[in-house]
């Protein structure tokens, strides 16, 4: 069977010559006679993975010396937890902005941990926007956004701009486009979106704030806390091996195809054919405010539920997966990450053209 294009949310596809690459390795990897995921995590030659991961993502993302890379597990929806729990020991105050189904619940663990307020929402337009005009209180441990809305397609095209660190869930555009690291405390992403298979989940945090014992809240579990993980260099129990292995192959590649600015300027043109294309139908419709639209999530309806899944059903027959919408959107949603090639989009509209001559 030929390959799909696989427009999943996530977990989401993965460049084929990674799948390759890690298929030639899987039953003996760097010449150890073992698989990857049977070394010890100890062992040097996998302790060499977690190193180079690490300094492969440090140089595609220009991270400097102030920050920590932690690979951790659980998920981004551990560290809604994990967050306050690290953030919250000297203030117990901290600022979200609600601007989508992730973005609350991240807000709704943050609750159980301290004062949380929200700076911003836009839940009650259905998240169709991102808040503006953000109240952000002057006392504030950090202000949490979600910088991409993985269901409802809207994402920050600027940064907030704030007094107070600035911490934010980048799962579903990591690595993407360009952004300036140093002007968040701490940036954390799972990777099943846009890097590995899920099971790692990437910390980004900046050394001050993790070096103070007192951000700590008493209540923090060992496990949860970013110094933990930091002192013992990601390994301070068996780390999910064959994800962080996984993110090294996917780093190597971005690097090969010119890092993250080069990857940006391929994934602008593959929304804007997709965007141009829906604007200029008569029968699909954008979900979403125009200015905040996402480049990596792209949900669209007919405006006819039972059109809707005639389209999902016929576009799976052609090759063209995992295009049902979130159920608290419905329609469709094209998932376009890095590893979306733009063959895959040009596939896609012309699907689209002819369904629309066939039904509209």
């Amino acid at each position: 069977m030929n390959r799909v294009y696989n427009f999943a949310a996530g977990p989401s596809m993965l460049p084929v010559e990674v799948l390759e690459e890690a298929q030639r390795e899987l039953l003996n990897f760097n010449g150890t006679g073992m698989s990857v995921t049977e070394i010890s995590h100890r062992a040097k030659p996998f302790m060499a993975v977690v190193e180079e991961a690490e300094s492969r993502l440090r140089s595609l993302m220009n991270i400097s010396d102030d920050y920590y890379v932690l690979f951790v597990q659980g998920g981004a929806s551990q560290q809604f937890a994990a967050v306050p729990l690290n953030l919250l020991g000297k203030n117990n105050k901290a600022d979200y902005v609600v601007s989508g189904n992730f973005a609350n619940k991240a807000y709704q663990e943050a609750q159980i941990y301290g004062d949380i307020h929200v700076a911003g929402s836009s839940k009650a337009d259905t998240y169709t926007y991102i808040p503006k005009n953000l109240d952000i209180r002057s006392d504030a441990a950090y202000l949490h956004i979600t910088s991409n809305n993985t269901i409802f397609g809207t994402r920050f095209k600027e940064f907030p701009k704030t007094n107070v660190p600035l911490v934010a869930d980048m799962s579903s555009e990591i690595l993407s486009r360009e952004i300036d690291v140093n002007k968040f405390g701490v940036i954390y992403a799972g990777a099943q979106k846009n890097i590995a298979p899920a099971g790692v989940t990437i910390v980004i945090a900046k050394k001050s704030l993790v070096d103070d014992a007192e951000n700590v809240l008493p209540s923090c579990p060992t496990m949860l806390k970013w110094s933990t993980q930091a002192k013992d260099g990601s390994l301070y129990n068996t780390p999910p091996c064959f994800s962080i292995y996984m993110s090294m192959l996917v780093f190597r590649r971005l690097e090969k195809l010119g890092g993250v600015k080069a990857i940006e300027e391929i994934n602008e043109a593959k929304a804007k054919m997709l965007y141009d294309f829906i604007d200029g139908s008569k029968l699909y419709k954008s979900t979403v405010n125009k200015e905040d639209r996402s480049i990596m999530n792209v949900p669209f309806v007919t405006g006819s539920e039972e059109l809707d899944a005639k389209f999902i059903k016929e576009a799976t027959q052609n090759g063209l997966c995992s295009l049902k919408g979130h159920r608290l959107v419905g329609g469709m949603r094209a998932s376009i990450y890095n590893a979306m090639p733009v063959e895959g989009v040009k596939a896609l509209i012309d699907f689209m053209k002819k369904f629309e001559v066939e039904n509209a």
